[in-house]
């Protein structure tokens, strides 16, 4: 089995949205309560060698083909302070450290071999590392982070920094990250969507945060799927024509009419949104999005089609039998 085919089994499942949405809710909901109970005080515990002998596994030649070395090591929620010893296991390929005490990734510096990096649930306030050539997932979801400084791995296809405390994007370069597909960002303070200059990004996750408006995410022509939901939305003059490829979207606001400049977007969430109390508002929004094929996890009837196509029209009708405006005729100009 070849480093990628493990790496596809490894990376977390993302086709069911809409059962994440309340899954993630719960998670967050839960990691804060949790956090409230939490004492920065721990004993020093550093990684022995006992702990890196029971967690490796994975047994695969090394770069020249002419050994073999464990790639695979698993030290989740060993109450570690200190991974210091990794720097001499150079071999790994894929690190889960999470839910233990960390403050500090320095050591993993040196495995200049890793693809998959898991390091929730610790202490980190940074998630800088130096450039790592072949990483291409990695997590460090309920930490401390609070900005995106130093994320410059050019393989990274998947970056999951949720439950953190980062209020602004900064330092992600679209020409260092080539490869970023997914971003994910929930449960964080952002106040701007600033700075997510990512051209090949395709899903963004940005709901719970503190976002207001969307704003600059108008060269994200490949993005197909975006979150919004539990911000404080209030327009959305920041989409635009240009997300083109734009197909899923979860937000909570009442403005729908500028989401007709989105052709592909074909499922649309507005659960636990004030325009879900009116009567007519999964009428309302088919009449503004003739493509849209479900609203809130439920599918369009054909006769909810058709009555939108009868709206649609009439509408245009009316329109088109509107008295046009007169406007004022200049003067002739005197000939010379």
């Amino acid at each position: 089995m070849s480093d990628e085919e493990d790496l596809d089994d490894l990376e977390p499942e993302q086709d069911d949205l809409e059962k994440e949405d309340d899954k993630d809710t719960e998670e967050w909901e839960d990691y804060k309560k949790e956090g409230e109970d939490l004492s920065e005080d721990w004993l020093p515990t550093p990684l022995t060698e006992e702990m890196v002998k029971e967690g490796l596994s994975m047994l695969c030649k090394t770069g020249n083909g002419l050994a073999h070395a464990y790639v695979k090591l698993d030290l989740k929620d060993k109450d570690l302070t200190d991974i210091s010893l990794l720097c001499s296991y150079i071999h790994l390929r894929y690190v889960d450290i999470s839910e233990n005490h960390l403050t500090d990734l320095a050591p993993l510096n040196n495995l200049t071999h890793l693809l998959w990096l898991k390091a929730d649930g610790n202490q980190l306030r940074s998630a800088q590392l130096n450039e790592l050539p072949y990483l291409q997932i990695a997590s460090f979801a309920y930490n401390q982070i609070t900005d995106t400084e130093g994320i410059s791995h050019p393989r990274l296809a998947s970056l999951d920094l949720k439950g953190n405390r980062i209020q602004v994007v900064t330092g992600l370069d679209p020409e260092k990250l080539k490869s970023l597909h997914t971003l994910e960002l929930r449960g964080n303070q952002l106040y701007t969507t600033m700075g997510i200059n990512l051209p090949k990004l395709k899903k963004l996750f940005l709901a719970q945060n503190m976002l207001k408006k969307v704003e600059g995410l108008e060269s994200l022509s490949d993005l197909t799927t975006l979150h919004l939901r539990d911000n404080h939305i209030e327009t959305l003059s920041g989409f635009t024509k240009e997300m083109q490829s734009l197909q899923y979207l979860n937000l909570s606001l009442r403005e729908l009419a500028k989401l007709r400049e989105l052709p592909k977007l074909r499922a649309l969430v507005l659960l636990e949104n004030p325009c879900t109390d009116e009567t007519d508002y999964r009428q309302e929004a088919l009449v503004q999005m003739p493509h849209l094929e479900r609203l809130d996890k439920e599918f369009y009837e054909e006769e909810e089609r058709a009555e939108a196509d009868e709206i649609r029209q009439r509408m245009k009708e009316e329109q088109e039998q509107e008295p046009q405006p007169e406007h004022d005729l200049e003067p002739d100009q005197p000939s010379t």
